[in-house]
């Protein structure tokens, strides 16, 4: 019987600033165009998932269940993202790009801690679904003779531009909880042994300490997923790439720990 791995060292949040940001994308862009083979495949699992839901919906007539779908789908990139980290890693620390051993890897944590975090963005996933749910039924649900299931002029009629907005707004609540609690600890869990916990405070203690320039990452993210998704989800074969490999690298930035310092 194998011990268990030493539990790491708490990490130590870094101060960050824009040029970090900048360092991170163009670290990113390198990885990807190193290894574009394993970035266009974990992109494929994700965009393959959203066409899937997108189509599933619309030929159900769903559009009520669609819209918040299309936008809660891009909570599950954090996830998705996984299998890049450990691409960045392995190319950080020199070791083969070889498709067993990150897979490997990847179905590994299905033992360790993620399968926690993955609980918790499927869960927000799913109660962003159900609020999106309630807030159409609250400004659309007493529309008379209205098929809103194929009638798009209703969403620009004064209740569904109110319904947009809100929408928007308490979407855009979801998706920040989220990326704070994500956005340091997912690649974190990968790189140490740490329990998910600890790991979400430290995730959160860097968006807090780095308010301004962390919020500048979260914009660029939706904006960039944003863009795309918009010709079918093909463009996140380059967008998510591009987020997945710089993530780790502002990861590296964001934290240090006793017995590595952060990357510089």
């Amino acid at each position: 019987m194998t011990d268990a791995p030493a539990p790491s060292p708490p990490p130590i949040v870094q101060t960050l600033g824009p040029a970090d940001l900048r360092a991170a994308l163009a670290a990113g862009w390198r990885d990807y165009r190193a290894a574009p083979v394993f970035g266009l495949f974990f992109s494929a699992v994700y965009v393959a998932g959203g066409l899937v839901l997108t189509l599933t919906l619309g030929r159900g007539g769903n559009l009520v269940w669609a819209l918040p779908f299309a936008v809660g789908f891009p909570l599950l990139a954090p996830f998705a993202a996984v299998g890049l980290y450990e691409v960045s890693r392995r190319l950080e620390a020199g070791q083969p790009l070889d498709w067993r051993p990150i897979l490997g890897v990847v179905l590994a944590e299905k033992d360790r801690q993620v399968p926690w975090m993955a609980f918790i963005i499927i869960f927000l996933f799913l109660v962003w679904i159900f609020v999106g749910h309630m807030i159409f039924a609250v400004f659309m649900g007493l529309q008379p003779m209205t098929n809103v299931s194929s009638s798009m002029e209703i969403y620009l009629t004064p209740n569904g531009l109110a319904m947009l907005a809100m929408g928007s707004v308490v979407g855009a609540f979801f998706a920040f909880v989220l990326y704070a609690v994500t956005v340091v600890s997912l690649p974190l869990l990968l790189d140490r042994e740490i329990d998910f916990a600890s790991a979400m405070i430290a995730s959160f203690s860097v968006v807090t300490r780095n308010f301004a320039t962390m919020t500048g990452w979260a914009a660029l993210i939706a904006v960039l997923l944003a863009i795309g998704m918009l010709p079918g989800f093909l463009g996140l074969f380059v967008v998510l790439p591009l987020l997945g490999h710089a993530s780790w690298h502002l990861y590296r930035r964001a934290v240090g720990f006793a017995d590595r310092p952060a990357a510089g």
